[in-house]
């Protein structure tokens, strides 16, 4: 039988097992993001690209848009590393990087100039939003797998 650590952030419950190999989150009636924590960091990078493909062409959004689909692409990467993790240090290292690079990723979304476009400007805050959210999540996972 495999135990879990559970811990709730608004409405969204975090099962961890104790071997750190499950970590899914269910939803509740409130939440109807995916449960799939590896496939929302896999639809969060995707949405940023497909954001990033409708920005106006600046110098400062190019270099901008480079950092955000890095920082973005990261959050998965690491998750799935921290999924195969070697053991308890291992996976608490790859859980704080996609921690932290979810936070770089709202800082690279705060600095990308849409020029005004209020279609834009709603992608954006949407996708700073789900950062935000990832960012909870791999903050909870930390602290009660610690």
């Amino acid at each position: 039988m495999v135990e879990h650590i559970k811990c709730k952030i608004s409405n969204i419950e975090i099962r961890i097992s104790k071997q750190y190999q499950i970590f899914k989150y269910q939803m509740t009636e409130t939440n109807k993001k995916p449960y799939d924590l590896e496939k929302r960091t896999y639809e969060f990078a995707k949405n940023v690209r497909i954001f990033i493909k409708k920005l106006p062409r600046t110098v400062s959004n190019i270099e901008d848009s480079k950092q955000v689909i890095r920082s973005s692409g990261s959050i998965g990467a690491n998750y799935i590393e921290a999924n195969e993790a070697l053991g308890k240090k291992d996976f608490n290292m790859r859980i704080k990087i996609s921690r932290k690079e979810a936070k770089e990723s709202i800082f690279w979304l705060k600095l990308i100039d849409v020029n005004n476009n209020e279609e834009l400007e709603r992608e954006r805050v949407l996708l700073s939003r789900e950062a935000s959210e990832l960012t909870n999540i791999f903050g909870a996972i930390v602290r009660k797998s610690a």
